[in-house]
């Protein structure tokens, strides 16, 4: 099987930059491992673990591609305002979209139902789609590569992009080095029901162990329920894991200082060690990483499905200006616009997270008092919150056409 451009990874990222080529005259093809079917919306469904707090930047992506409607019509809870505090001190900040003159700060939306109204597009566009196909042997044929499948198909593309995930089976194969180290942390992760109503605040404690965050969930009228991602070392994760439903209920609630009151009810748990890795170069001669398979960053933001959104936006922006000029879609100097374009915003945003991560983990009295009187001074500067605000709304830097305004 030939294609122009084949996608490995059917994922979000993955899917988002096929639906941005669609109209472009190229041959793409899409491959994944898994079935690629959409199950019916149950709206009395419990939600699923794994959330992302999808940016205004990220929407735009969405709904340029026809893809939003498909998850507002699912299950999207948007987010005003942002708590942040120092559960070692007294320092704590307020982030509020009002400030940014914005109707929201993004919204939490289970990556399920991000990923099934992407296939709903997928399976209506005239795009290639092939199921349960999973990748063993990658190599280079010619201009090309060569795909051999574990059922023994094979497929052909002068130009692959690697969109198949953190442990990227394209990224391995092609031998794409990496820089990745272990943060020693794992998140548990899950959805809970408080007492309180989450007032559309996304919550963030960081305490001894690392950050607890509430991430506001609704479910028709119902704003009791958050997804929480618990970061925390090892042993403890294992200890909590362990805890019957009650004890972790009573664990959670009090490390979380009963903000939101009693947590009256918790979903199945999961437990995720957190890694971090980049590869050193996004591209290669008719090779692009994008997504998790180029960086995966600690979960402490939300903001790894967006970097992933942006880059499939970069890339399919470059391809489709290459395809304007009549230039080979596979030429490294070609793909390496898109390298240029999106490495630095990347690595900008992972050294962030690993800054606040290591700053909110140091014990020292000076560090201590630094990030407490830090937060508090952030709090009182407008303009130093609101530039925080445009960030996390992903609404500065280089933007592509698919993001900007």
């Amino acid at each position: 099987m030939q294609a122009d451009l084949i996608i490995v990874g059917a994922g979000m990222v993955g899917s988002a930059l096929a639906l941005a080529l669609e109209h472009s005259g190229l041959n793409v093809l899409v491959v994944d491992g898994g079935p690629l079917s959409v199950k019916p919306f149950d709206a009395q469904a419990p939600f699923e673990p794994r959330v992302s707090a999808l940016s205004a930047a990220s929407q735009r992506v969405l709904e340029r591609l026809d893809v939003w409607p498909g998850i507002a019509a699912r299950r999207a809870s948007p987010y005003r305002d942002m708590q942040v505090w120092d559960g070692s001190g007294t320092g704590s900040v307020h982030f509020s979209a009002a400030s940014v003159h914005a109707e929201s700060l993004g919204h939490i939306v289970e990556n399920r139902v991000v990923q099934d109204a992407l296939l709903d597009r997928l399976h209506d566009s005239q795009l290639g789609l092939l199921a349960n196909a999973r990748l063993e042997q990658l190599r280079r044929s010619g201009d090309g590569w060569l795909l051999k499948l574990t059922d023994g198909r094979e497929l052909r593309a002068p130009l692959v992009v690697a969109a198949d995930g953190a442990n990227s089976a394209v990224r391995r194969l092609a031998g794409c080095a990496t820089r990745e180290w272990d943060y020693l942390h794992h998140a548990i992760v899950t959805s809970v029901r408080c007492a309180r109503p989450h007032q559309r605040t996304a919550w963030q404690r960081f305490t001894d162990d690392g950050p607890l965050a509430f991430l506001p969930l609704q479910r028709g009228d119902d704003q009791h329920w958050c997804s929480i991602v618990w970061s925390t070392v090892p042993a403890e994760a294992e200890r909590l894991m362990a805890l019957d439903e009650e004890a972790f209920r009573h664990e959670l609630g009090k490390a979380f200082e009963w903000r939101l009151g009693e947590v009256s009810q918790v979903d199945p748990r999961l437990c995720i060690p957190l890694r971090q890795r980049h590869a050193k170069r996004y591209v290669e001669s008719g090779l692009a990483l994008i997504g998790d398979a180029a960086h995966s960053i600690h979960p402490l933001a939300g903001q790894g499905v967006n970097l992933g959104f942006l880059d499939a936006a970069v890339l399919a922006d470059v391809l489709l200006h290459a395809l304007e000029r009549g230039e080979q879609l596979n030429d490294v100097r070609v793909l390496s616009r898109y390298e240029r374009r999106r490495m630095p915003h990347n690595l900008a945003m992972m050294a962030a997270m690993e800054g606040f991560e290591r700053l909110f983990q140091a014990d020292p009295l000076p560090l201590r008092w630094l990030r407490n009187s830090g937060l508090n001074w952030v709090d009182e500067l407008p303009e130093a919150k609101a530039l925080f605000v445009r960030q996390a709304l992903g609404l500065v830097g280089d933007l592509p056409p698919l993001a900007s305004l």
